[in-house]
């Protein structure tokens, strides 16, 4: 029973990153989504490694999947969507070192997953050269993104304090029902 309440609370992590996305996508509103959240947090709570990079690898696929074939955007684009899902599995990574839960370590290692995520997708773009090669071009091209980091440090910082958050409270409230059990 507890493993087929693990796997409904993974699919459901992933399809609310998934359709956050999504919804970002839809009504205009970038980088706002709980994916690199959800590998730092998936990274550090979960025993299996490979699931938490899992996590966030089908997030980000079931909505690039949904926005290549729902939107008039494209959901497989160039070679900088190289550098977002690495990036994303770099965040993972660190929430693997993530050992002791609290506010400031977390809120650290959000800001620095959200500097990860910015310099590796940039650079990924800067790479396409859509804003042009050489220093003018790499300059060019995180000027351009920074708008766009914003809600990136917003939304991780966001969603790794309601996930950290929730996972805590969940573990006090099974905590103190089983206390209670045992008197």
């Amino acid at each position: 029973m507890m493993k087929r309440n693990n796997i409904l609370i993974a699919g459901g992590l992933i399809l609310i990153a998934a359709i956050a996305r999504i919804v970002n996508y839809e009504v205009e509103v970038y980088n706002l989504a709980p994916v690199a959240a959800l590998g730092l947090f998936a990274g550090s709570v979960l025993n299996n490694k490979r699931v938490a990079y899992l996590f966030t690898i089908l997030a980000m696929l079931i909505s690039d999947v949904y926005i290549e074939f729902f939107t008039s955007m494209s959901g497989f684009y160039d070679i900088s969507q190289f550098f977002v899902y690495g990036s994303l599995i770099l965040v993972t990574l660190m929430g693997t070192t993530l050992k002791k839960h609290n506010p400031l370590k977390i809120a650290g290692y959000s800001i620095t997953g959200s500097a990860i995520f910015f310099i590796l997708s940039n650079f990924g773009t800067y790479l396409t050269g859509y804003w042009g090669y050489g220093i003018e071009g790499l300059i060019t091209t995180y000027t351009a993104a920074i708008p766009f980091a914003k809600n990136t440090f917003i939304s991780d910082l966001l969603f790794s304090g309601l996930l950290f958050g929730a996972y805590t409270l969940l573990q006090h409230t099974l905590t103190n029902k089983a206390v209670k059990v045992k008197a």
